[in-house]
């Protein structure tokens, strides 16, 4: 279980015991959750140690990172550690400040560091999140709809697009995000993928049941009248069929804006990152920073697309 989550399972009674980070206890939430730690001297865990990973082609391009990180090799005690970590979840330091503040008392190094405010850290968020939701979003509206008129035209295939997309969705949207990873690495690009393909089954499935449940009579009139069919499908069929296309692009938004959040698992920003950081540091004000903001883009989202069915929806389906 993340550590963050037992300590609370221990406040509330439902847990009794759980590990900590490191043999010498330097977790800061021993103190803030009033814990007593039990210092493990008999080898069962295995020892880790703290390393840089980096590609090899960094220092080629950055020489003076080589000897950079060693800096900090047997520099920072159990104390240290303690004091920083206690800043950082007792005090309400930026982590960034804890680190830059102890860079410059035991190496002499002066870093420059500016402070986000909420108002920064809110804007990039949205940012972060708008990028995912709209290309994602915007790309499965143009296949969904397109593969649900192939479905409603070709009838061989309509139960092959239909089942597919049915298959897609009923994989939990974390386990779809965390397959992308082998394909795709971590990022924007597999959270963009793993959210287009969550998109794709209302507004498939909408735009082929709002085209089937069409009347005979106007697509035996239409022919009568010697139209073709991509007229047809233009002037007459998407039309009528143009509300159960747009509940479906909704109930698909509204799916979306919410999936997005767990994009920031595998790094790829949204709202899901003060949430998580929220999570870990037990606070409330940075989880609300991104579960409102999300909430609130869901209902605009909701609202623009009522606004559109007044515009996209012939007069003649609203009577």
């Amino acid at each position: 279980m993340q550590h963050d989550l037992a300590y609370r399972g221990i406040q509330s009674g439902s847990l009794q015991v759980t590990d900590l980070y490191a043999t010498s206890a330097t977790d800061a939430d021993i103190e803030y959750y009033k814990m007593r730690a039990f210092i493990e001297d008999k080898g069962y865990f295995p020892e880790h140690k703290a390393l840089f990973v980096y590609r090899s082609d960094l220092l080629t391009r950055f020489p003076d990172l080589r000897e950079a990180p060693h800096a900090l090799e047997s520099r920072i005690s159990a104390e240290d550690m303690i004091a920083m970590n206690g800043r950082a979840k007792l005090h309400d330091v930026h982590e960034e400040e804890v680190a830059v503040d102890f860079i410059a008392r035991t190496l002499g190094k002066q870093l420059a560091w500016v402070r986000e405010s909420h108002t920064d850290k809110l804007v990039k968020y949205t940012k972060d999140h708008l990028f995912l939701v709209c290309i994602s979003l915007l790309t499965a509206i143009t296949l969904g709809v397109l593969l649900g008129i192939a479905a409603f035209k070709i009838p061989s295939l309509a139960q092959i697009i239909l089942r597919t997309v049915n298959v897609i969705q009923t994989v939990p949207s974390l386990a779809l995000l965390v397959m992308m990873i082998p394909l795709l690495g971590i990022g924007a690009v597999p959270a963009i993928v793993a959210l287009f393909l969550y998109s794709l089954l209302p507004i498939v499935r909408n735009t082929y049941q709002g085209l089937f449940d069409i009347s005979s009579d106007f697509r035996e009139s239409s022919v009568a009248l010697g139209l073709p069919g991509g007229v047809r499908l233009r002037l007459i069929e998407i039309p009528m069929a143009s509300r159960a296309i747009l509940a479906g692009i909704k109930t698909s938004a509204v799916i979306n804006i919410g999936t997005a959040i767990l994009g920031a698992l595998i790094g790829a920003g949204s709202y899901g990152q003060p949430i998580l950081t929220g999570i870990r540091l037990d606070d409330t004000g940075l989880i609300l920073l991104g579960a409102i903001p999300a909430a609130e883009l869901a209902l605009l989202a909701r609202g623009f697309f009522e606004v559109c069915e007044r515009f996209v929806v012939p007069k003649g389906l609203k009577i």
